[in-house]
């Protein structure tokens, strides 16, 4: 058997091993402190917002944003319904209901025209998801948020490094959420941050993700022992030092392994051109797309799962894309989305990384197709 194919790989080496020895002789390992200071200043740069702060995971920051943007239990918020349910779990967790919105068939974000549909008195914001990365169509949302008075929330986990209209993801809402997951595209293995140009929203953020007041590091070098008083009910959403330094050689990588992951998809597009049984996945030319993911859509006359196992069989990992939200048991929705629906039952997601090579896109794209012209 010749070696597995990974559906997803961190690309990381000796400079964040480096970068985590500076952490250790720091003496600062524990969250919030000079290292996540400095990463959460280059990472608002990076996506053109004011202000950043450096999180646990994308669902903290997900959480910590729909808290500072006053949501309560009775509001409801309308979600992108193609998404890992940490999008919609993060409305539940903050008291409110998710409200699904069914998504386009080509880049899978959610329809504006099925947003406004879903609008009752009850809306309070929009929460919307850039589907493995690519933005969605965040001037239409913008539109129908200030129509109804309503909040505007990105969710980019899967977005570091893509633009619309030449915009940075992040900077297309009121609040923006990334991950720094070990299968996005720049990570720590965990990790998260939420944006915003409004120093409100994060000064706010910032107390509640470490239990409801300032970081310790706001009281270093004080000349008097500062105590702080807690007045609201915060969490322990913190980064590790430790992680924001690893976070910070990834920023350096960006770039470069943007330019990779762009060039694997052009290699893919070539060789699965004209395959029966097999739509790719579209880049929309106003819009850079990061790759976080590599998503085939397959005819319904094709088993998907059928197509998945044989692909592994050969030693190429691959999965289903993400989850249509409203059918998880969870959530008890019984309205039909049908194009998240149907997406949700014909996607496989194909090795998508920065260190693949051109000879495993290759066997990438011959075993796929194989397994495609064996069960047309």
């Amino acid at each position: 058997m010749t070696d597995s194919i990974a559906l997803g790989q961190p690309t990381v080496g000796d400079e964040e091993l480096a970068a985590v020895a500076e952490v250790f002789r720091s003496g600062w390992l524990a969250g919030a402190g000079p290292a996540c200071r400095r990463f959460e200043e280059r990472f608002a740069k990076v996506v053109g917002t004011r202000h950043a702060l450096s999180t646990s995971n994308c669902g903290s920051a997900l959480f910590l944003g729909l808290k500072v943007l006053g949501v309560q239990p009775g509001d409801e918020v309308i979600v992108g319904d193609y998404t890992f349910p940490a999008t919609g779990h993060a409305v539940l967790q903050a008291g409110a209901t998710p409200v699904f919105a069914d998504v386009r068939p080509d880049i899978f974000s959610a329809d504006p025209t099925s947003i406004e549909a879903a609008i009752t008195p009850r809306t309070v914001g929009i929460l919307a998801v850039d589907v493995a990365g690519q933005p969605g169509d965040y001037d239409e949302y913008r539109a129908i948020a200030d129509k109804h008075g309503l909040w505007l929330f990105e969710d980019a986990a899967c977005a570091a490094g893509a633009t619309y209209k030449t915009r940075p993801a992040g900077s297309l809402a009121d609040l923006a959420a990334f991950s720094f997951h070990g299968r996005k595209g720049i990570t720590a293995g965990e990790g998260g941050a939420l944006v915003s140009d409004r120093e409100d929203l994060i000064a706010h953020a910032r107390k509640l993700h470490t239990y409801g007041i300032e970081p310790a590091i706001t009281r270093e070098g004080s000349g008097e022992l500062p105590i702080p008083s807690f007045h609201e009910l915060g969490y322990n959403f913190r980064l590790s030092d430790i992680q924001a330094a690893i976070m910070g050689v990834q920023l350096g990588r960006l770039p470069d392994l943007l330019a990779t992951r762009r060039s694997v998809a052009k290699r893919y597009h070539e060789a699965f051109d004209g395959l029966p049984g097999v739509t790719v996945p579209v880049a929309l030319p106003d819009r850079e797309h990061p790759w976080q993911a590599y998503i085939l859509t397959i005819a319904p006359e094709i088993s998907r799962d059928t197509l998945a196992l044989r692909v592994r069989e050969q030693g190429v990992q691959c999965n289903f894309g993400t989850y249509a939200s409203h059918l998880q048991p969870l959530y008890g929705k019984t309205e039909s989305l049908p194009v998240s629906a149907d997406i949700f039952a014909r996607h496989l997601a194909i090795p998508m990384h920065a260190n693949l090579t051109d000879q495993q896109v290759d066997r990438v794209a011959e075993t796929v197709s194989a397994a495609v012209l064996a069960l047309s």
